[in-house]
């Protein structure tokens, strides 16, 4: 029953399959290191590429055609819901060099990963990654039963020369998130009930201050209510591209 309520979430947020010729939108961050060109696929789907290296997460057939997408130096993978986690994607963008970061449940499913759990850094490909836990405290499934449970799915935080940029998965506002500290630029998840309300992003970027805030995974939410809860909020700024 589980599954069948992420896989009707998954076709909800991925509404049609993504002509080769469509153009994503992306934005460009300047780093010690170089640019880094953050490309916003869809859903919780993100590309990122600096000198030539490229970075998929949570890549999604749904949300792209991946015979035409660039083929992965690195693949980061939150969780084994099917909305993050595609082994059709994976096989389509890596090649023999591809490292996959992924946790242990990912790890059943696909061979040659490197798992990291909750807590873990590692430097891969020469960027240091941080795994940082992603769960539910509030909303779930039933009873004691969180959508996400903690200690099975991950964040993480990829450092490029002198900028940190955090990709939260699925998550709520947990302690372990509030107390990040120098993240750049943030990814935050908003849709119920699987994950935040724009309070809750608004809460958690209060605590921790990402210097940019992208909502993303936001299916309906209305994006609106977290700009208008953080514009006195200095210091950071709140980016919405289509990550639906």
């Amino acid at each position: 029953m589980g599954k069948l309520i992420f896989m009707s979430l998954f076709f909800l947020c991925a509404t049609m399959a993504v002509a080769a010729e469509q153009k994503f939108e992306s934005d460009t961050i300047k780093t010690s290191r170089g640019d880094l060109v953050l490309t916003f696929v869809g859903h919780g789907t993100i590309m990122m590429s600096i000198n030539g290296k490229v970075i998929h997460v949570d890549p999604v057939s749904q949300m792209a055609d991946y015979t035409k997408m660039p083929k992965a130096d690195l693949i980061l993978i939150t969780h084994e819901h099917p909305d993050h986690f595609d082994l059709n994607a994976i096989n389509l963008i890596k090649n023999a060099k591809t490292k996959i970061v992924a946790t242990e449940t990912v790890a059943r499913q696909i061979s040659d990963v490197i798992i990291m759990k909750n807590g873990d850094i590692r430097t891969i490909g020469g960027l240091r990654i941080e795994a940082v836990p992603a769960y539910n405290l509030v909303n779930m499934r039933s009873p004691g039963n969180p959508f996400h449970p903690k200690g099975t799915g991950n964040g993480y935080i990829i450092t490029f020369g002198d900028k940190r940029v955090y990709i939260a998965g699925d998550t709520e506002n947990t302690p372990e998130m509030k107390s990040l500290k120098g993240i750049d630029v943030a990814f935050l998840p908003m849709n119920l009930p699987y994950t935040m309300t724009p309070e809750m992003v608004a809460d958690a970027a209060k605590a921790f201050r990402p210097k940019i805030l992208y909502p993303y995974h936001y299916g309906n939410t209305d994006t609106a209510k977290l700009t208008d809860l953080l514009k006195d909020t200095t210091g950071i700024e709140v980016r919405i591209r289509k990550m639906q």
